[in-house]
């Protein structure tokens, strides 16, 4: 990964709020981002994730793979969607996934489909 990769800074406080930007469509693992910052696809990120009452945040890479722009169709809110890249994807995936065990057959929306 480059040296001059952007941090962002995230927390899902609660299973509603991951459940929204939970992406499991997405190879490996994604989350979508609420932002009004504008980031090209393919652009890579560090995410530092904090996930529901977990005290140490998550350090993952990660790729924009979507890209909600302002005033969407459906009222979606504006955003991008990364995917999970590196060598603690699959581990972050499976811990999201396991908050989520309850939730993931669901039909209610999320903030991507």
């Amino acid at each position: 990964m480059a040296e001059n990769v952007q941090l962002i800074n995230c927390s899902f406080p609660s299973e509603a709020l991951l459940y929204l930007a939970y992406m499991p469509f997405v190879k490996g693992g994604g989350l979508f981002l609420r932002t009004n910052h504008v980031y090209p696809l393919g652009k890579e990120l560090q995410l530092s994730l904090k996930l529901i009452n977990e005290v140490e945040p998550y350090q993952i890479n990660a790729r924009v793979v979507w890209i909600t722009p302002k005033c969407s169709q459906g009222n979606k809110p504006t955003g991008i969607g990364v995917q999970f890249i590196g060598e603690n994807s699959r581990y972050l995936c499976n811990k999201i996934e396991t908050y989520l065990a309850g939730m993931l057959k669901s039909t209610q929306l999320t903030d991507t489909i």
